[in-house]
């Protein structure tokens, strides 16, 4: 088999267990990388202590492997990862790069928002202070392999974001831009929920002159009530048993081709024809329904769950 130097990743956040929502994102991913004949790599995003489910982490890679979505090398760990977080944040300040603000919420809240740039030059202490990045690169819009060219509100794209928060915590942004460049991921195959952080990241990427990944947003399941499925939602997790029915399900939310004698097909074979028919055309863009405000991206239904 020839070799491509694509690679692909899932991380997912060990908030709770995988759910339907996270198998299409997954699923999408593995194919998408598979199809090239690359990499697909794993990283847990455990960064986020207080919304962290003990077992969790544990729990998903089971299901990744029960679903048949087998990971390249080793799984990443960001709880293990701060000391590049450390060295990155250090790398944007003796640059001057970034800067200490000491801005509430509700000061923002009482502006409409978005940030003002308040404490760019005032030379704030790190006390009590969240760190943001000064941005010079704002990116205004990018290409999303699924729905072209992407335009990102202008006072989001141009704002000075946070990449180190006051309690402590490394924010999202900072840590997927670091580790993305860290393990050579080439594509990012997401939900789209994720497409508003998008700009801010490549963002980042610009300043620290890295090479951007591609994008593709996958479009996103809905419950019944119209709210995406989510963990926070309380969808339902992955169940055990028999994965197929489940992944012939998701194969057919993202528009891909399914063998009617699936049945008799092994889950191997199953995952196999899918990496070989992939095919990006065919993964549905928009919906007529339930559409977010503020959000330029698609959403389908899922009635059974």
């Amino acid at each position: 088999m020839s070799t491509s130097s694509c690679i692909g990743r899932f991380a997912p956040s060990p908030s709770g267990e995988l759910h339907f929502g996270s198998l299409i994102a997954a699923l999408g991913s593995y194919l998408s990388a598979r199809a090239q004949n690359g990499r697909w790599l794993v990283r847990i995003e455990d960064i986020d202590p207080p919304r962290e489910v003990p077992g969790a982490a544990t729990r998903i890679l089971q299901q990744l492997e029960h679903y048949g979505l087998h990971w390249d090398g080793e799984v990443v760990w960001q709880s293990q990862r701060h000391e590049a977080y450390r060295a990155s944040l250090a790398w944007l300040q003796q640059h001057r790069q970034s800067y200490f603000c000491t801005c509430t919420r509700s000061r923002i809240q009482q502006i409409g928002g978005f940030y003002d740039g308040h404490c760019r030059d005032l030379g704030r202490g790190p006390e009590n202070a969240a760190l943001r990045l000064r941005q010079h690169h704002p990116v205004c819009a990018f290409t999303d392999r699924l729905r072209g060219t992407l335009q990102a509100d202008a006072r989001l794209a141009q704002e000075d974001f946070i990449i180190h928060r006051r309690d402590g915590l490394f924010a999202y942004n900072l840590a997927v831009v670091v580790d993305d460049h860290f393990q050579g991921v080439t594509e990012i195959v997401r939900g789209a929920d994720l497409i508003e952080p998008t700009v801010r990241q490549i963002a980042l990427y610009q300043q620290f002159g890295w090479s951007i990944p591609d994008y593709l947003h996958l479009p996103l399941a809905l419950n019944r009530d119209g709210n995406k499925l989510s963990k926070q939602n309380h969808a339902p997790a992955l169940p055990e048993g028999d994965a197929r029915p489940l992944l012939v399900q998701a194969l057919r939310f993202l528009g891909q081709p399914v063998d009617e004698n699936w049945q008799d097909e092994t889950q191997e074979k199953l995952l196999s024809h899918a990496v070989s028919q992939w095919n990006i055309a065919l993964i549905p863009r928009t919906t007529p329904c339930n559409r977010m405000p503020g959000h330029r991206h698609s959403q389908m239904v899922l009635n059974r769950l």
